[in-house]
C-alpha cells in the first residue's frame, strides 16, 4: 500500500475505536492493531531504503511547544519520537520577553513524520482526557496535571515500544535468508545515523536535569495512556490543537 492508503486505513481503525459503541476490549483490539499497522510501516520504509536511499532521508523538524505545560508536552513529544528512531534537543529562548520552548527533532523522514502524526493524536487525546479528569480536593490543578502526563507519557512510551518490537520480530521473519544483512542491523545503522545528525548540529549536548513532580495524577495519566489510540486519529477537543488549559 501507498502511504496515503496506510495512512487512511490507521484512520479507519481508529475510527472505529473512537466509536461509543464498542466495548473497552473492541477498542482496545483495535487500538493495537493501529499501532502494528504504524510501526510496520516505519519497518517497511527502512527497508526499502535500503535498496534506495533516496526515498527516505535524514532530516529535522522544530516543534515549538505552546504554554502552559509546554514542558510536559515537550516529554510526550520527545518519549513518542525516541521510541519511533529519532532524536530530540530541547531548546529554550526568549520572544518578546517570554520563555519559549521547543524540541529539534532528528530523524529519517518516514519516522518524522509517524512521531509527528502519533503526537499530534496523543495530545488531544491527553487534552480531552485532561479536561474531564478534575484534580482532588485540596490539590494544586497545575501539579496534578503534570504528574498526570508524566503517567500518560509512561504507558505511550512503553506501548510505543513493544508494538515497534512486534513489527521488527515480524519482518525479520518475513525476510529471505538470501536478504543478508538483518532487520535490526538495518534499524541500528539508521539510528547512529540520526544520531550521529544531532552531534553534527549539537557538538556540545548536555541532559537536562530529572523534573521532581508533587502531583498525584500520575496513577491516573498512566491508565489514560494505556487506553490511547497510538495512531492518527481524530479524537479532538473543543479547544485548539494542544491547548490545554492553566
Amino acid at each position: 500500500m501507498t502511504e496515503q492508503e496506510i495512512l487512511a486505513k490507521v484512520r479507519k481503525i481508529l475510527a472505529k475505536a473512537e466509536d461509543p459503541a464498542a466495548t473497552p476490549e473492541e477498542a482496545e483490539t483495535y487500538t493495537a492493531k493501529a499501532a502494528d499497522l504504524i510501526a510496520a510501516y516505519g519497518i517497511d520504509r527502512a527497508l526499502l531504503a535500503q535498496a534506495d536511499p533516496t526515498s527516505d532521508v535524514v532530516g529535522d523538524r522544530v516543534v515549538v511547544l505552546d504554554s502552559p505545560y509546554a514542558l510536559d508536552k515537550a516529554g510526550l513529544l520527545s518519549s513518542v519520537a525516541f521510541e519511533l528512531r529519532c532524536r530530540s534537543v530541547q531548546r529554550a529562548r526568549y520572544v518578546g520577553g517570554a520563555k519559549q520552548l521547543s524540541l529539534h527533532l532528528f530523524g529519517y523522514e518516514s519516522d518524522l513524520l509517524r512521531a509527528e502524526l502519533l503526537y499530534t493524536s496523543l495530545l488531544l487525546q491527553a487534552t480531552s482526557t485532561l479536561a474531564r479528569t478534575p484534580a482532588p480536593f485540596g490539590e494544586s490543578t497545575a501539579a496534578f496535571r503534570r504528574s498526570w502526563l508524566a503517567g500518560f507519557t509512561t504507558a505511550v512510551s512503553r506501548r510505543l515500544r513493544d508494538a515497534e518490537r512486534r513489527a521488527e520480530s515480524r519482518a525479520e521473519q518475513a525476510r529471505p535468508e538470501s536478504t543478508g544483512r538483518s532487520v535490526s542491523l538495518v534499524l541500528a545503522d539508521r539510528s547512529a545515523v540520526v544520531s550521529a545528525a544531532v552531534t553534527d548540529e549539537y557538538p556540545h549536548l548536555r541532559k537536562a536535569k530529572a523534573r521532581q513532580l508533587s502531583g498525584s495524577g500520575g496513577w491516573s495519566g498512566w491508565q489514560a495512556g494505556q487506553r490511547a489510540d497510538l495512531g492518527t486519529g481524530s479524537r479532538v477537543s473543543g479547544r485548539r490543537r494542544g491547548q490545554i488549559a492553566g
